[in-house]
């Protein structure tokens, strides 16, 4: 439950607090392939930075100057070009009507070549005059001006002495002027109006219209308030949807629901899976490309095929709130990911993960061409660009390979590639075993193949029962000529030593193998093999030696017996009765089928009275299955015929 609650309260945070219209678009979305997009508030378009850094410049290239009227130095100027008329008469009768000429234009303070196409103000006291800067003289031109006009004037007056500015820049008033208009800039470019369509589905999408639905998802996105009663009503969602799933493993896989590492496994995977669809949500990334589809393979790699089903729907629901068009989402997804399961049913081969992603995007294109003729937007299916996100997604399902392999690490899991590479014969283990204990190797062989092909008929994991079934004799690595297949001419160890001696060099082989598994760093679901395939039975042959010496029995009771426990499902009960089977059957005398047929019968039975089977999932059925094949690949193997009456 807490780990209910805590996955839900975290899974309340992240889903959208607003209904969702559709995403963010980009140069690969041609076509807008959701329902009309209709405003539900007003809402300005701002311009962006960019926009109005533009927009200043602009302003201030093409921003007026203003120049100040001044007629002092030219009134002075001309006054002294006056008195000039009676002392040097002719100097004034040259240069009076070319100052006339000049001064009726004026004679304008020079400015930078940058500023001389700006349009210009003259002011005078409160009155501005639109001008030219080019309609005016400056210092230089009229000099020029006066030059060609006195070209055959000798000599030449001095007339710099009667030139003077009138006009002048004023820039307290230019720069009052550019600092108004910058602060008249408006932030924004337009504004839209609540219930207008911004674009309709299937309408061709161009770059300004992109622009628009990414500015308004950015801008609803930002007009979000907090509200407890959504955020309650999340969280009372969530939490159903995670009790749903908690349930589901309470009432069907109760072995799941018992271990706390495997729940949290779970519930991680659909924190995980609504994560990434929050962060693609928010920054307005393509959330059909995330690979949903490595759901149900992680969970099938781990667990099985109901359950990874089960957890992938839970998953997708809570996922589709992030989707404008949540039927669409759910098929997209549901159809592929069952899919997969179909491809790695049983994980023996990684080129399994490859005919997956490869599953996944055909099932992807079939279910998003159907959908689109049948329900969406039938132009969409024509447009390449509408598969990419597919095609991504497909890919990084290829990421199951090292996600398999970092969940075995963090979570001590163990997948079919693991017990793979544990059945592998080049284990040092299984080398070390086949070397120095030839015999014990060769009946963890048999013992391998007995209980395979047993789970295989009453169901179960093969691949684990077989790779248990090689490890669950490590333990006679350490004494092998105590156990009678490393026995060679006849000769036993235990001849020479008591009874009670010899039960606790037995016993004490299971204890060795858990010590050498640990060391070796076997995962904890092999080792449970080694743990229970004696459960709490006794070394019965000593315990009758030991009575037979008239011993206390109640003494020999607790030091003759396996410290168990006892097998807890259906891998570890059929190891435990192949495991009795083969190692009693080399100890028949005569190979028939009626010997073996009792032995096969006795031996189980023993387990049933024993109660070894009282904590395991296997049934009568399973049993009377078990002792067919038993007896049938016992007969194989001893070559026993059925003899017939004469």
């Amino acid at each position: 439950m807490i780990i209910v609650a805590l996955c839900s309260f975290l899974l309340s945070l992240m889903l959208p607090d607003k209904e969702i219209k559709g995403h963010k678009v980009d140069s690969f979305t041609a076509i807008w392939p959701y329902s009309d997009l209709i405003t539900d508030q007003d809402f300005y378009i701002n311009k962006s930075d960019e926009e109005i850094a533009s927009e200043k410049e602009q302003l201030k290239r093409f921003a007026p100057l203003f120049f100040e009227n001044n007629n002092v130095e030219k009134d002075s100027k001309i006054k002294d070009l006056e008195r000039c008329r009676y002392s040097d008469p002719k100097t004034y009768t040259v240069l009076k009507p070319l100052f006339d000429s000049i001064y009726s234009k004026g004679v304008i303070e020079k400015v930078d070549d940058e500023f001389r196409n700006k349009p210009i103000f003259i002011t005078t006291e409160n009155y501005a005059e639109s001008a030219q800067y080019y309609d005016y003289y400056t210092v230089q031109t009229a000099v020029e001006f006066i030059n060609e006009q006195l070209k055959q004037v000798n000599p030449k007056p001095d007339f710099l002495k009667y030139l003077a500015i009138n006009y002048f820049v004023n820039k307290e008033k230019t720069n009052l002027y550019l600092n108004a208009k910058l602060e008249q800039i408006s932030i924004y470019k337009s504004a839209i109006k609540a219930d207008q369509i911004i674009v309709k589905q299937g309408e061709a999408l161009t770059n300004s219209k992109r622009s628009l639905i990414n500015r308004y998802f950015y801008f609803r996105n930002q007009n979000i308030s907090f509200s407890f009663i959504k955020f309650f009503a999340k969280w009372g969602l969530t939490f159903i949807l995670s009790m749903v799933l908690l349930f589901f493993l309470a009432f069907f896989r109760k072995p799941i629901f018992g271990q706390n590492k495997q729940v949290a496994f779970l519930f991680l995977l659909m924190l995980v899976a609504v994560f990434f669809s929050f962060v693609f949500h928010k920054y307005g990334l393509m959330i059909m490309a995330l690979p949903f589809a490595l759901v149900p393979i992680l969970v099938r790699v781990f667990f099985d095929g109901r359950t990874a089903l089960f957890t992938f729907l839970m998953i997708i629901l809570q996922c589709s709130f992030f989707m404008p068009d949540k039927l669409e989402f759910i098929l997209l997804q549901l159809v592929p990911g069952i899919g997969t399961l179909f491809a790695v049913a049983e994980m023996r081969k990684r080129q399994q993960i490859l005919n997956a992603a490869a599953l996944v995007f055909l099932f992807y294109v079939f279910v998003y061409i159907t959908y689109q003729l049948g329900f969406g937007t039938p132009l969409a299916v024509k447009k390449l660009t509408s598969y990419i996100p597919f095609a991504i997604s497909s890919m990084l399902v290829l990421l199951a390979y090292p996600l398999i392999y970092l969940t075995e690490r963090f979570f001590g899991f163990i997948s079919d590639f693991k017990l793979l590479e544990l059945c592998d014969l080049n284990h040092p283990l299984l080398r070390r075993l086949s070397k120095d204990v030839p015999g014990t190797f060769q009946h963890s062989l048999q013992v391998a193949n007995l209980a395979e092909e047993a789970i295989y008929y009453i169901g179960g994991n093969s691949l684990l029962v077989r790779a248990g079934a090689m490890y669950h004799d490590i333990g006679k690595i350490e004494n092998p000529y105590f156990f009678t297949e490393n026995q060679a001419n006849g000769f036993s160890p235990h001849q020479e030593i008591e009874p009670i001696e010899s039960a606790r060099i037995i016993i004490n082989h299971v204890i060795i193998g858990v010590e050498l598994a640990k060391k070796h760093k076997l995962p904890e679901p092999i080792i449970d093999f080694i743990r229970t395939h004696h459960g709490t039975t006794s070394v019965r042959y000593f315990l009758h030696l030991f009575k037979q010496s008239g011993n206390d029995s109640k003494i020999a009771e607790s030091q003759f017996k396996y410290p168990g426990p006892i097998p807890f499902s259906k891998e570890t009960a059929v190891l435990m009765i192949a495991d009795g089977v083969e190692a009693a059957s080399r100890s028949l005398k005569v190979h028939d089928a009626l010997s073996i047929n009792d032995l096969v019968d006795n031996i189980i039975d023993y387990k049933i009275v024993n109660n070894q089977f009282i904590n395991s999932d296997i049934t009568f059925k399973d049993i009377t299955t078990i002792k067919k094949i038993f007896k049938k690949r016992l007969m194989n193997i001893y070559h026993a015929r059925i003899e017939y009456p004469s």
